[in-house]
This record gives structure tokens, sequence and C-alpha cells, in this order.
């Protein structure tokens, strides 16, 4: 069956239109139960992050796939791009390696990935061959961080925020920072901020006990969200990345916040897709707002001093989809050789069992000797003898040559002293001598 790669990301779309097909939370595990269910798939997992929405199909069909993602979001096919099999191995060995990221080489995304195998494991979605591709994919991704400088000063999307947060009017030991969220991207921008120095932080998130935690971690003052139109005023920066399906800053409460600030300035990041912060606010006077995309244009020169590490990683990941398709060949070369040898063993044990009804009968021995062994002769030489038959009819002249390369011709066997070769016996259901190709 076909493996299939259906997806969009940051070179190939806007955010207002990834957003539309971000999946998260129980949304990701019902789309996830959703495209299991399209005809003929038979395995299937989905990767969704902030910068890409991916599906990886066993079975089913690209238009089928495509057509489960224009239903989420109407208007995307432009914006897709599809791999099968090989391509779509590669393609996932780069994403998780962070060949394909917005940042060069951010390490975020193999955990992300690993948790998109979870949860398709979880929800049994997953075969064997998406299994085995996912497992592979983390051993790749590892060997390709350890055997070049891929992995070296990984820098995210959260740190190049706050680098140029530095390099802004604000000035962080002397600014009121405002963290919005209490995932992945928050926390690594809290540590950014920390090593940095920051003058106040305040953590707000929905679940109080996890922005106490994370507050507690580096010294900031947790919230609950509820309350983020009282603080908001306060804050010179805010870094927003939440899992919300609609914006958590209104272009209402940041114009209300910067009349209370007197117009003094904010910085605003919004890390998150779909996006925290309403669009409206980047047209504010004294609003300076910031998205994953413009992060993108940020980042490029990271991305540039990457290159030659990343020809190294291109290089170790085209030796590894070489290997990992091979053994997918391999494996199925191994279930045809189970089913021949299947086929000999039920056949000697059927013919085996019928000899010795015979013998048990009293037939002379000689003779079941004999059927013995034009039986079991007729039927293994059978299904190859008909098929070289059809093929010589039909001009296959590469199975012929097939089977010159299995039955190579060879000098007639030394049957020995008393010992003159099998006849068969006259009507006997003996297949007629392949036609010579």
């Amino acid at each position: 069956m076909t493996l299939w790669l259906l997806g969009l990301n940051h070179q190939t779309a806007p955010v207002d239109l990834r957003e539309r097909v971000a999946f998260a939370g129980d949304a990701l595990a019902a789309a996830l139960g959703s495209l299991r269910g399209l005809p003929d798939v038979a395995e299937a997992a989905l990767l969704s992050t902030c910068n890409r929405t991916e599906v990886y199909v066993v079975g089913g069909d690209d238009q089928a796939l495509a057509g489960w993602l224009d239903g989420h979001a109407p208007g995307l096919s432009g914006y897709l791009y599809r791999h099968r099999d090989a391509e779509a191995v590669r393609h996932l060995f780069r994403v998780a390696t962070g060949l394909d990221s917005m940042v060069l080489g951010e390490p975020q995304i193999l955990g992300q990935v690993k948790e998109a195998w979870s949860l398709a494991r979880q929800h049994g979605a997953l075969g064997g061959r998406l299994d085995r591709l996912f497992q592979q994919t983390f051993a790749v991704a590892k060997r390709a961080r350890t055997d070049t400088r891929i992995g070296v000063n990984p820098v995210s999307v959260a740190s190049t925020a706050v680098r140029l947060a530095q390099d802004s009017f604000a000035h962080l030991p002397d600014s009121t920072v405002l963290l919005v969220g209490a995932g992945e991207t928050i926390e690594l921008a809290a540590r950014h901020l920390t090593k940095t120095g920051v003058g106040r932080l305040l953590v707000a998130n929905r679940t109080l006990a996890h922005a106490q935690d994370l507050a507690g971690r580096h010294g900031g003052y947790a919230l609950p969200l509820s309350e983020l139109d009282r603080h908001l005023a306060e804050a010179d920066v805010v870094f927003s990345a939440t899992a919300a399906r609609e914006p958590v800053l209104r272009q209402a409460q940041v114009e209300a916040a910067l009349a209370a600030r007197r117009r003094k300035p904010v910085l605003l990041f919004d890390l998150a897709v779909p996006r925290d912060i309403e669009a409206g606010v980047a047209g504010l006077a004294d609003a300076y707002l910031y998205t994953v995309d413009d992060l993108e244009r940020a980042v490029e020169d990271n991305r540039r001093g990457r290159h030659e590490a990343a020809e190294a990683a291109e290089a170790i990941i085209d030796l590894q989809v070489a290997r990992y398709m091979e053994t997918l060949r391999a494996g199925s070369r191994q279930e045809t050789l189970k089913r021949l040898r299947a086929l000999g063993d039920d056949t000697r044990d059927e013919v085996l069992a019928r000899a010795r009804q015979q013998l048990s009968a009293g037939r002379d021995p000689d003779e079941v000797l004999q059927f013995l062994a034009h039986t079991l002769t007729n039927r293994l030489l059978h299904p190859p003898t008909a098929a070289l038959r059809e093929a010589a009819l039909s001009g296959d002249a590469e199975l012929a040559r097939a089977a010159e390369r299995l039955f190579p011709a060879r000098a007639p066997y030394n049957h020995g002293a008393g010992h003159p070769p099998l006849q068969l016996p006259q009507g006997t259901d003996d297949p007629e001598p392949a036609p010579q190709a």
C-alpha cells in the first residue's frame, strides 16, 4: 500500500491559513479518528504544530486526503505539498531533524513528532508500517543531531523573539514582561528571559496551577487568564502562545491597555497558531506586533549559518532513506518467501497424509512411494509452469529470464545403479513443460 504525506507549512501557506487547519487537544484526537475513517486508509498519523499540519497515511489516495483537509479549510489545495513512499519518508526525516523548520535545526520539532506518533498509537491509528517509520525517524534524527552540528546552540522561535525584544526599545532588566500560556514555547521564552535578565515577570494561564508552577521556577508572578485585562497595562513586552482556537488578546483590550499606559509603547510577540493576538492590534499606534511569520525573516541569518551542518545532515538522511526503503522491499520479499514456504509445507503434509492412508490400507509401499513422489512434484511445479506458459503467450520476457535464474540448466542427475529415473504414470495431472523463452 502507498504511503502518502499531504501537508502545508510556513513555507507554503500564510499564518491565517495555517491556523485554520491547526489541531490541538480533543480536536486533534477527533481529526485523527476522522482521518483514519477515510476509505481504504489502513494507518494514519497527524502532525500539527504552529508552523505545519501534515497527515501521514498508509492506503487511501491523495485526492481523498486533499478533500479531507479542504473540508477543514476550504481553498487550501493550492498550498499543499504531496509526497509518496520514499519522498514521504525523506520529508518526515527532514522534519524531525529540524531541516524543514523555520529555525534550522530547532529542537522542539522532534518532541512534537514523538507526540504525534504517541497520539496515533494511543488511538489505534498506527499499524506496523507507520509505527516502524516513526521509530526509524527518531533514530535518524538522533544520529543527524549527534554526527553534525545541526543541533549545536539550537535557536528556537522563542529565543529569537527574546533576542528581538532585547534589541528593541524595551530594556528588559527594567521592563515588565507578560507571558500568556504555560506550554513548551512559553517555557522556553521564560528560560531565555531569565538568563537575559528581566525586571518583572508575569505568567497568565487558563489553569492557574500551571501558571504558578512556571512562575515559581522563574521567579515570576502567576495570575489566571481571567485577570488578564487588569494586568495588561503593566506589560512592556508580551509573549503569547496558547492552544486557544480564538484570540486571547483582542484589539479593544490592547487599545484600553495603551490608553492606561498613556501611549507608552508595548511590544507583542504572538507565537501561536492559531494566533492569540487579534490581527487588528498591528494597526494600533504604539503597539508593535510580531507573528511567527515575522519571526521567520528574523531567523534567516541563523539558517544561513547552519547550511554546512544542514548539508551533512541531508547526506545522512539520503543514506537512511535508501536503507529504509530497501528494508521495506526486503520485508516484502520475505513475505513472498514465507508464502512459498507455507505452500510447500501444506502440499507436503497433504500428500504425505494421503500416502500414509494408502499404506494403512495395505497398498504396495513401492506404489505408494511412486504416488508420493509424482503427486508432490506435480503439485509444486504446476503453479510456476502455468505462470511461465502464460508469460510466453503474453510476451513477458522478464518472468522467463527470472525463471532461468531460479532454475539454471544443470547436468542430469545421476540416479545410480539400479535406480532409473522415475517416470510419471499415464493419466496424471502433469503440467506441460514450460515453453522455451
